[in-house]
């Protein structure tokens, strides 16, 4: 190894320490590692480049807005409903969680599944009764194992796939589920067994209300809805995190201290009290609709509407008015959803509530709304709300169908993932599952760019002789043996991806895996299936895997949690791999 391959070497260290004792974005600290590389001659420019154009990048893009329509229209959330219930027993809990989100990381890149699902985990955790970190790490855990069980249930196995090609035809898309389906029973059993002792109970149970504005809102029970003719409990409305069921409007007769067993009928105005984040997420909830007709509706297509914050000030036209009288969707084109004044609920009908100054109104706006009255004098403070986009329930089933086509045209070897997964983004769009810039939100660029630097990065080891050195190293370290090469990989691979992220390790690794296989004289798909395993496995720390670091937060974990917790569930992975690997794709 000459000169360019130390070079290389301390640029990926210092690379690898940077990410390790600073919290910089890891998407900039790979790619500026590889401008290096570039500018000092290692890497050409189109090197650079050629990773941004790599068919798995691509197809990762196009896979993320096929999640995002599928979270848009609230396709997965009457799923989620089903599995998970209403239980406190936390074993039982744990099983109904990881089972269906790994069945769901098969088919949907992981990453998405886990930031849908967050939201849902931690108001069925309150609901519940359960510490959130009980929860939150099987559900990282559940969706890393599920996405081993196919081609495209990570970003990993895709990129890897692909670089695979170039000397093999790659593996099919189930292909994977011999060592993935296995894996994910190891998990759950782990989990289930060891959880009690190893996992802290942290994070918030069901919680009263916070220091927040409280409002009050009315829904009306959709006449053709999911929740008719079920009772109160059945439909979930008496356990909601942070909001409660007043009462009932039927006819003339209002229902107050509403009982659990009573039964919805259509057309029933269901009154709710709760903070903003709370009473946004019943405008999620399939079955219910805002009782829009005592505030006028906005005109125009409501999944383009945002829920926004405003307070009035003194300039605020229209002070000491009521509601009604204001005609505030006429002047604003924005509706009034609830009203919360010093921080209390305001227990009117919301037509004949008087508007005064420093009220808090909750509005349900235009997508523009924010930006064209941000410098209004009318209002003190504009704030739109997060993630209060409406679902786009009556497209659910377009989104199921146009997921499973692209699957059985997979399956079928009809079309390649990538023109599968770009096909079923255009008809998507033509069905309105999701905007063009709903999908630009919906993908995760930090991701992407990590990819393609990786990509870049993995070239300069293969450009230097690096790889070959490494791999060297390894075959005389196991005597010529391909099963403790293979396990020499893993654990290099599992400890590289636990201080970079897994699609990172297992890019600038595809190499040394390459001449491995090519010393030894054996086939690369046991050594590429072991890389993807090992950039997996990452369980022992939050920063490995993705997944792991958006739970990070929710669970109210501590860096060790996860080394107690995932450090022997790595070495149990890696165990099974060493068995079932061989077996299935011999050497």
């Amino acid at each position: 190894m000459d000169w360019s391959g130390e070079i290389t070497l301390s640029v990926i260290f210092f690379c690898l320490l940077i990410l390790y004792r600073t919290s910089l974005a890891s998407d900039a600290v790979l790619m500026s590692g590889a401008v290096l590389l570039m500018l000092v001659g290692i890497i050409s420019p189109q090197e650079l480049l050629s990773g941004f154009s790599n068919l798995g990048l691509a197809t990762v893009a196009a896979l993320y807005i096929v999640a995002g329509a599928l979270t848009r229209t609230g396709a997965l959330y009457g799923l989620t409903d089903l599995m998970l219930g209403r239980i406190k027993n936390i074993p039982l809990a744990q099983l109904r969680l990881m089972a269906p989100v790994a069945l769901m990381s098969t088919v949907l890149n992981n990453t998405p599944v886990v930031a849908m699902m967050i939201p849902i985990v931690s108001d069925w955790a309150k609901r519940s009764g359960i510490h959130a970190s009980k929860l939150m790490m099987p559900l990282s855990y559940a969706a890393v194992v599920g996405g081993l069980c196919t081609v495209i249930g990570t970003s990993t196995n895709l990129v890897i796939n692909d670089m695979m090609a170039g000397e093999s035809e790659g593996l099919a898309l189930f292909e994977l589920s011999w060592i993935g389906i296995p894996a994910v029973i190891l998990t759950i059993l782990y989990v289930l067994l060891a959880a009690p002792k190893l996992l802290p109970a942290r994070g918030d149970k069901l919680d009263t209300f916070g220091d927040g504005a409280q409002y009050t809102l009315e829904m009306i029970v959709d006449p053709e809805g999911a929740i008719v003719g079920r009772t109160i409990e059945d439909a979930g409305l008496r356990s909601l995190a942070g909001v409660y069921l007043v009462e009932i409007h039927r006819g003339e007769r209002v229902r107050a201290a509403v009982s659990r067993k009573e039964t919805l009928l259509a057309g029933d105005r269901l009154v709710f009290a709760g903070d903003v984040s709370s009473v946004v997420d019943l405008q999620k909830m399939r079955g219910l609709s805002l009782a829009e007709d005592h505030v006028f509706k906005i005109d125009g297509d409501r999944s383009q509407r945002r829920f926004v914050q405003v307070v009035l000030g003194n300039n605020f036209p229209y002070l000491g008015q009521t509601v009604r009288r204001s005609q505030f969707r006429k002047i604003y084109s924005a509706a009034i959803i609830a009203i919360s004044r010093d921080g209390e609920q305001i227990k009117q009908r919301i037509g004949d509530i008087t508007l005064k100054k420093g009220d808090i109104l909750l509005l349900e706006t235009p997508s523009d709304f924010t930006q064209t009255r941000r410098y209004s004098r009318d209002f003190l403070v504009t704030a739109e709300i997060d993630g209060s986009q409406p679902v786009v329930h009556e497209r659910r089933y377009l989104a199921l169908f146009i997921l499973f086509a692209q699957l059985v045209l997979v399956t079928t070897g009809l079309l390649s993932m990538f023109q599968a997964a770009c096909s079923a983004v255009i008809l998507l769009f033509l069905t309105r599952c999701i905007s063009v810039d709903e999908s630009r939100q919906s993908i995760d660029w930090q991701i992407l760019i990590v990819i393609g630097a990786s990509i870049a990065l993995g070239t300069a080891v293969e450009n230097t002789g690096m790889a070959t050195t490494l791999a060297m190293d390894v075959v005389f370290i196991v005597q010529g043996s391909p099963l403790l090469a293979l396990a020499v990989l893993f654990l290099i691979t599992a400890v590289l991806t636990a201080v970079i992220s897994n699609i990172a390790a297992a890019v600038i690794l595809f190499p040394v895996a390459q001449q491995i296989a090519t010393q030894l004289g054996a086939d690369l798909t046991p050594f590429a299936v072991i890389l993807m395993i090992g950039a997996s496995a990452s369980f022992a720390t939050p920063i490995g895997y993705q997944t792991n670091l958006m739970v990070y937060g929710p669970g109210n974990y501590r860096y060790k949690d996860f080394l107690v917790m995932g450090g022997p569930l790595t070495i149990l992975l890696g165990i099974l791999s060493l068995i079932i690997v061989p077996a299935v794709w011999p050497f």
